[in-house]
């Protein structure tokens, strides 16, 4: 960031408007400039055409619009796009676009590192070392719509990092992707994906609901509180009934709940059991996500089996749920669902502080 500018690529549209309105400038100035920033994905204030010569003069003298450099840009064999992002004093962050025939889904990273520490996630094994702002949140899809050969068509908040954590600086990149005069994504193709901060997911009911997932990975408390540490703050009790309250005001009439499968932990057919279980005790409408563990070094899980997995997901189908099965892609650049990690300067000695695992053979 350099020092003395204001860093106007992650202002909310209010933000911009009250920052625009706080030089003097009319409002109507600050649609025009969203616009520049976002539409056409600008990054020089003196390339801003209809803008008034004095006003980019102030633009150029005040203001910046700063984004995490690139360090890496990776593709895979499957079309999968990974950029590797600089976060300073010897941080990364990764984002990751998905090509897929009807849309383009892009990864987006709300943290350098993860508090959460699940146990089979490799952002979490990395450790914690900052939030990310509203800019270097939003930054990426700018980054995105910059270097693709087609707009990005859905944002999912499922990167490094626990979102509903950093809300404060979530909420304005939301607006912003959700603006017509920004990206114009509507909600239903925004997600934001959580592991269960219940209070953080009442406020985001309250201030700018979008599509809901949530991390369950587990039917019981007992061993969710190991695979999901945070369930022991959160249990399931108080998870479901959020979910409940959340799909009160949410874009879909359902929660997604991810569940990566691991072998010989929680990919028995006496688990699927135990989830349908808990579905029709909590009265969540309810559709699942499955995703085979994608294995990373120093993780002590293995990848389910092909028939367990497809067992599992025809209990939950026979159950009357939505089930599918999650695809595993870019996993030749280290890509895929849970292999995030970044380069992390551990500030929270997470490392130090791991539960046993205990598998079922």
């Amino acid at each position: 960031m350099t020092p003395g500018l204001d860093n106007l690529l992650g202002q909310s549209p209010a933000g911009l408007r009250a920052w625009v309105e706080a030089q003097g400038e009319k409002p109507f100035r600050a649609t025009q400039l969203l616009k520049w920033i976002h539409q056409q994905r600008c990054t020089d204030f003196s390339a801003m055409s209809n803008l008034a010569k004095p006003f980019r003069e102030m633009l150029s003298a005040r203001a910046t619009l700063e984004s995490l450099p690139i360090l890496r840009d990776l593709q895979s064999a499957d079309g999968t796009r990974k950029w590797l992002l600089d976060a300073g004093n010897g941080n990364a962050i990764e984002t990751v676009f998905i090509p897929e025939d009807d849309r383009g889904t892009l990864c987006v990273s709300s943290q350098a590192g993860c508090t959460v520490a699940c146990t089979f996630c490799s952002t979490g094994h990395q450790g914690f070392a900052r939030n990310l702002n509203a800019a270097e949140i939003i930054g990426q899809l700018h980054m995105a719509d910059r270097l693709l050969p087609h707009p990005v068509s859905n944002v999912v908040m499922m990167g490094m990092g626990e979102p509903l954590l950093n809300l404060d600086a979530v909420l304005p990149a939301l607006a912003l992707m959700l603006d017509d005069n920004a990206y114009g994504l509507s909600r239903r193709k925004v997600t934001v994906s959580t592991s269960g901060i219940v209070p953080q997911m009442d406020r985001l009911a309250a201030e700018c609901p979008v599509a809901l997932a949530v991390s369950l990975h587990a039917p019981t408390d007992a061993m969710r509180d190991v695979l999901v540490p945070i369930n022991r703050k959160y249990p399931l009790r108080e998870l479901m009934a959020a979910c409940r309250a959340y799909l009160e005001v949410a874009p879909r009439d359902f929660i997604t709940f991810e569940y990566v499968l691991l072998d010989g932990v929680n990919d028995q057919a006496e688990h699927a059991y135990q989830l349908l279980d808990l579905m029709e005790a909590s009265g969540v409408k309810a559709k699942f996500n499955l995703i085979p563990f994608n294995p990373f070094p120093q993780s002590e899980y293995r990848k389910p089996r092909p028939e367990a997995i497809r067992r599992f997901g025809q209990i939950l189908i026979d159950g009357g749920f939505v089930t599918t099965t999650r695809k595993t892609r870019g996993d030749d650049i280290d890509a895929a669902c849970g292999q995030l990690a970044g380069e992390i300067q551990d500030r929270t000695q997470i490392t130090q502080r791991r539960i046993p695992i205990v598998q079922h053979d």
